[in-house]
């Protein structure tokens, strides 16, 4: 409910939530779902993802005006390797009883782009928006979501930067020592989003030795703790994250208990 003075209390649940993004269809339900395994999230992505959806379809059947609403999913993921649709599974490097031994599970996923790892130490990202509540353009959404991951990694004096033609947030680019620090892999559907981001903080990066990470060859992985030597509190970095994306975006982070 509003406050005033821009100040919300928070909603219980999602119910809840409907009703607010009644009158503010800019705010964004933020769930900590914290170590959750890929299956069950990515469940939970789909049914929040055909809810927004199946409301768009009414709306225009009816020619109500109903808002939608927008989600964010903070979590991590037990170790799982993830590909992409245009992802070729050469780019996976195990065989099943590999997978097993090691405590990897393997999903083919409807998200975007090639292969990569999920893993604990790894802030992971997913927000389910309706674009059509703040812009119709999935290239400025990579962007922004890739423009987020530079200032957070800026606040700890690490240059982030783009690679033209890839998705994702590197160091050092243009160098022998190019290194990937977070990727990026989205679906939508109606201009509403799931899936989203992975940045590497304390992430066992040897776990990348098992892909080809991303599909891209001669490109090194790092994180936050590689580049610093230190370990980061994981909820540190989510709430510089959440302080650049709300800024991007123009929107408010409601958090749900």
């Amino acid at each position: 409910m509003w406050l005033g003075s821009g100040r919300y209390s928070r909603p219980s649940n999602f119910e809840q939530f409907r009703t607010l993004m009644s009158d503010f269809n800019k705010k964004i339900l933020v769930k900590d779902l914290e170590n959750t395994p890929y299956q069950k999230a990515w469940d939970f992505q789909e049914k929040l993802l055909k809810e927004i959806v199946d409301l768009k379809i009414a709306n225009r059947k009816s020619e109500t005006k109903e808002q939608t609403p927008n989600y964010f999913l903070w979590l991590e993921h037990p170790p799982v390797i993830t590909l992409g649709k245009s992802g070729v599974i050469d780019n996976l490097l195990l065989n099943e009883k590999q997978l097993k031994d090691r405590g990897i599970e393997y999903f083919k996923t409807n998200r975007g782009g090639d292969i990569t790892f999920h893993g604990p130490g790894q802030v992971v990202g997913y927000p389910i928006l309706d674009l059509e509540n703040f812009f119709t353009d999935i290239h400025k959404y990579l962007r922004l979501l890739e423009e987020m991951v530079i200032l957070t990694l800026a606040e700890y004096d690490i240059e982030g930067a783009r690679s033209p033609g890839e998705t994702g947030v590197w160091l050092d680019l243009g160098t022998p020592f190019a290194r990937k620090i977070c990727a990026l892999g989205v679906k939508a559907s109606r201009w509403v989003t799931m899936h989203g981001f992975a940045l590497n903080v304390n992430t066992n990066l040897a776990y990348f030795s098992y892909i080809v990470p991303c599909g891209i060859q001669g490109k090194g992985i790092t994180s936050l703790e590689a580049e610093l030597k230190r370990k980061i509190p994981l909820s540190e970095v989510r709430e510089k994250l959440s302080k650049h994306f709300q800024n991007l975006f123009e929107a408010s982070f409601v958090y749900s208990n």
